[in-house]
């Protein structure tokens, strides 16, 4: 069960270098207090052709209805506040993005339902109208998270490769850098790959 978290250190020097990349104009961020499950859920993420989450992924190892995402859990008050995006929620969203990326641990984790096929967090976002999802197979770790998002949207934003292939050039970078492939190998682009981001 998902109950205690930890704090993620590289988070906020994730989205601070992705952003980087991104003309002013093109771009919504909420950190902190303001990445809420109000955030997340209202009408303004469907406005943007890429959505990055970093946070927790939460997985629910007897019930899909409980996989999730982490978002904030207090208000700027430090009010609690539930601050679980769960599968459920997912699903009733409308997010026609490009590109969802979820940077999280094991957010590419579903489980098969019988009649349904496999149910989790990737077929939530593609529900919800999003054309592909990064997700990660395992648990992974925040400072090498941070390091491989900045090297896939380098790839992606500034030298114009699709969302896969950025993701390849990445990870390869990772490898070539001596890295573990425990670090980088657990993220993968689900969905169309041949068109768009």
């Amino acid at each position: 069960a998902c109950t205690s978290f930890d704090r993620l250190e590289q988070t906020k020097t994730e989205a601070e270098s992705i952003l980087s990349l991104v003309p002013e104009s093109q771009r919504f961020q909420a950190m902190g207090f303001e990445a809420s499950r109000a955030t997340a859920t209202s009408d303004e993420l469907a406005n943007y052709q890429i959505v990055h989450l970093a946070t927790h992924g939460c997985v629910g190892k007897e019930h899909p209805s409980l996989h999730g995402i982490v978002l904030s859990l207090f208000d700027t008050d430090g009010t609690p506040q539930d601050g679980f995006l769960r599968l459920q929620d997912i699903f009733n969203l409308t997010l026609p993005a490009e590109l969802v990326v979820l940077s999280a641990c094991q957010t590419g984790i579903g489980d098969n339902v019988k009649g349904e096929g496999i149910v989790g967090l990737t077929r939530g976002f593609m529900y919800a109208g999003a054309k592909r999802v990064a997700v990660s197979l395992w648990s992974v770790n925040d400072y090498a998270t941070s390091e491989l998002m900045e090297k896939f949207y380098q790839q992606m934003l500034d030298e114009g490769l699709t969302a896969t292939a950025a993701m390849r050039a990445a990870q390869l970078e990772m490898m070539r850098d001596g890295k573990p492939a425990y670090e980088w190998a657990a993220f993968v682009v689900q969905g169309e790959w041949r068109q768009g981001l």
